[in-house]
């Protein structure tokens, strides 16, 4: 067979877990082949470069055997050889490194550094060692 599906192929190389997540893959504009943009009925051959985005990265693979049938993790080298730029790899570990660095104030569950800064503005020094019972006259109305 020297030409697949381009989802069958994703699929198949263990680029999506499944092919229903590689058609839609296809379908949002995220996988090009050869500089274009692909369909999912696409087909591919040796030789073509597929290229995926994944936020945020872009990865690339280069079809060295057009497959339909899924292959163990082990044979995948065999069928694409990844060519990925290191600088798009840079931006992986950036973005691991950051984590949610970048996540706008007042949005989404508070993180733990939040929540104790909250917590101590809240919590004014004078009011630790206050004592709250109050004795009040039962004869006078203050």
């Amino acid at each position: 067979m020297s030409e697949a599906r381009i989802d069958k192929w994703m699929w198949a190389v263990r680029i999506f877990k499944t092919r229903t997540i590689a058609a839609e893959a296809c379908k949002k504009g995220r996988v090009n082949l050869n500089g274009a943009q692909a369909k999912a009925a696409r087909t591919v051959k040796p030789g073509d470069v597929v290229q995926v985005r994944k936020p945020p990265i872009t990865y690339s693979f280069k079809v060295l055997q057009a497959i339909e049938k899924r292959v163990g993790a082990k044979l995948v080298a065999e069928v694409m050889e990844n060519v990925t730029t290191p600088d798009q790899y840079e931006l992986l570990e950036m973005s691991r490194v950051s984590g949610f660095v970048n996540r706008a104030k007042g949005t989404g569950r508070p993180t733990k550094k939040d929540r104790r800064s909250l917590e101590e503005f809240t919590t004014p020094e004078f009011m630790d060692n206050f004592d709250f019972d109050f004795d009040f006259d039962e004869d006078t109305d203050e």
